[in-house]
């Protein structure tokens, strides 16, 4: 029997990665190898087929999805919230297929609303996508910016950030964010150079996030950031910096 999934949340030692792998292991085969590796320090892999599990089961995501879980790494699929626009239906009927084909841990919620006035759908729909879990799995909501505190309540966890290094060097987080553990929130950062990899571990420990994925890739001519990791995944992994984490509050 496989190990049962980390939660998230749980303190570790040295930085710890959210890994968005949105590439085929037909194109990353070297990247999904290294996320299997014995010891990398994640908290979450996410992945989609076609802007969601696909159309049927892909038979080489199942097995690189099965070396990951076989170290006990939470595997999330991706469902795209279209910021509030998606029905819910559609979002359980997507999750439901990610739970049969591929036994994923949970789900990451990428475009995920962040108004107040749409704080109670989104419960909602992420109550829905707890009960195909069982209540056993965790959701990660991704809209990329601070959300209304009220989205703290029912998350698993939030990306807080996701753009580029430019931004996130001179970024700002809202003073709610520190009535909650670093468990709470995740950074994500593409187009950083090497030389500034230190630097934005610092960021993301001062302004409280427990997760990060940090990639020298861009989005430069329309290409994905999150199709593969950084140059410098290596020394990222080995925990150039220590931030201090603390235990995700348990949900209300």
């Amino acid at each position: 029997m496989p190990p049962e999934p980390v939660a998230l949340g749980e303190p570790a030692a040295g930085a710890r990665f959210g890994v968005p792998l949105f590439a085929h292991p037909l194109v990353a085969p070297a990247e999904w190898a290294e996320l299997a590796r014995p010891g990398a320090p994640l908290d979450w892999v996410a992945f989609d087929v076609s802007g969601g599990p696909g159309a049927k089961a892909d038979g080489l995501y199942a097995e690189a999805l099965g070396r990951v879980r076989e170290n006990g790494v939470p595997i999330l699929g991706r469902l795209d919230a279209a910021y509030g626009a998606r029905q819910h239906g559609d979002l359980v009927t997507e999750a439901t297929h990610y739970l049969d084909w591929y036994r994923v841990d949970g789900f990451y919620v990428d475009r995920a609303p962040t108004l107040r006035s749409e704080a109670a759908s989104c419960r909602r729909a992420v109550g829905m996508l707890r009960a195909v879990l069982g209540d056993k799995g965790a959701v990660v909501l991704a809209p990329g910016a601070h959300p209304h505190p009220a989205y703290a309540e029912f998350a698993d966890q939030l990306v807080t950030f996701a753009g580029p290094w430019a931004r996130y060097r001179w970024s700002e987080v809202p003073q709610w964010t520190a009535c909650y553990p670093a468990a709470l929130f995740a950074h994500l950062v593409h187009g950083l150079p090497a030389a500034h990899l230190d630097e934005a571990l610092r960021i993301a420990r001062w302004q409280g996030a427990g997760t990060v994925c940090l990639t020298d890739r861009t989005d430069r001519d329309g290409a994905d950031p999150w199709a593969g990791l950084s140059g410098y995944w290596h020394r990222a992994a080995r925990g150039t910096a220590r931030p201090e984490r603390a235990r995700a509050r348990p949900r209300a």
